[in-house]
């Protein structure tokens, strides 16, 4: 009887967005597919090509999940933003940026170096909220605004640090941040005790001073796990999430169901001036210094990153998971390259055949989820 009232009677109308789909047409949905793929490829390549270089030993891997670490902070603001349906080109001349509002108040100024990181916090919020206000009150495209905004902002950053040291470099600030919390928040080492006991253990190598070759896990790894974690948790477990989904899918549309999509769009600039603040703090705290060409055409790599994670370009589609895989891709072939001895020149084009490919790829694997032609 049971079976019988689960089987539709003749004629009976059957909902069709109720309909069960196979495991392989939800595995096809998964926009981070190509870069978990892709990932797999490149492991592979480097795994016989730089066997015994040093690349996959203990101070090898630390120093491409460092890379990965980097660019997964820039990586989720920009697929956040993306999925969001815009984009943001000053990514990269706001680390420079952010880092001189750091640097010259604390140098300069005598500000405490807490007020200093606060302050630049602050002001590059402000940014991104004028970045997004601009924007949705004049409908230009991101592209536009953020473009001259990458060249405000690279502009100011040259000018300022010329006017008060006389050269493009503002040093001295590990002077200052002596004894602060905000050097073991940016720049320290967590676990330090587990990796001398790993070194004792004969499980990882040691120095000639008898420590560890990895003296702990970097800040900026913590801080782009964290970053990458609430990013996922927002886009996929939250009213807000659901909300980007659809600003950036068909904002009309997300409007008229009271989807509130230029506080939205604004909020997703913010984060991404967030985001680059705190790669820009990390890099200031570890080199104990700001400089002008800090963040150049980091805005390209975080946009690549999001693309090869999956998301669209037209918005509406993407992750912060694929986003994490991308910039995993970037630093593996970026160190990898390193480690095999091949020329440095090869990682941009790499880098750019990784980008074509992931278009054509996520293309074709959304026109297949979704039935299009």
């Amino acid at each position: 009887m049971a079976e019988s009232e689960a089987v539709p009677a003749a004629g009976q109308h059957v909902d069709e967005r109720l309909q069960r789909q196979s495991g392989l047409r939800k595995l096809l949905s998964r926009p981070e597919l190509g870069a978990i793929a892709g990932t797999v490829l490149v492991f592979l390549f480097f795994g016989a090509t730089a066997h015994g270089t040093g690349m996959f030993a203990a101070d090898g891997i630390m120093n491409w999940i460092t890379v990965t670490a980097q660019l997964t902070i820039i990586a989720t603001g920009a697929a956040l933003l993306m999925v969001g349906g815009e984009f943001d080109l000053s990514v990269g001349s706001m680390i420079g940026f952010a880092g001189m509002m750091i640097a010259i108040p604390t140098v300069y100024f005598g500000w405490p170096i807490e007020a200093s990181v606060v302050f630049a916090f602050c002001g590059a919020l402000l940014i991104g909220f004028l970045n997004g206000l601009v924007v949705v009150r004049t409908r230009l495209p991101s592209f536009i605004v953020t473009l001259a905004s990458l060249y405000i902002l690279r502009g100011m950053t040259i000018a300022l640090s010329i006017l008060f040291a006389n050269r493009t470099i503002v040093s001295g600030v590990k002077n200052f941040a002596d004894g602060s919390i905000v050097v073991p928040l940016f720049s320290g080492k967590a676990f330090p005790g587990l990796f001398v006991w790993l070194a004792n253990a004969g499980v990882i190598g040691k120095l000639p001073n008898g420590q560890p070759v990895v003296q702990g896990i970097p800040a900026v790894v913590i801080w782009a796990f964290f970053i990458a974690l609430i990013g996922h948790v927002v886009l996929t477990r939250t009213r807000f999430g659901n909300w980007i989904f659809g600003a950036g899918g068909d904002a009309n549309a997300a409007r008229n169901v009271g989807v509130p999509v230029a506080r939205v769009k604004i909020a997703l600039f913010m984060v991404t001036a967030f985001c680059a603040t705190v790669y820009a703090t990390c890099q200031v705290m570890e080199f104990g210094s700001a400089a002008a060409d800090r963040g150049l055409l980091k805005e390209f790599e975080a946009i690549i990153a999001a693309v090869i994670g999956g998301c669209l370009l037209t918005g509406g589609y993407g992750s912060v998971v694929g986003a994490f895989f991308g910039a995993l891709i970037f630093g593996v072939v970026q160190m990898g390259i390193l480690f095999t001895g091949a020329p440095n020149d090869w990682f941009q084009v790499f880098l750019g055949l990784m980008l074509l490919t992931a278009v054509l790829f996520n293309s074709y694997i959304r026109r297949r989820a979704t039935g299009e032609r």
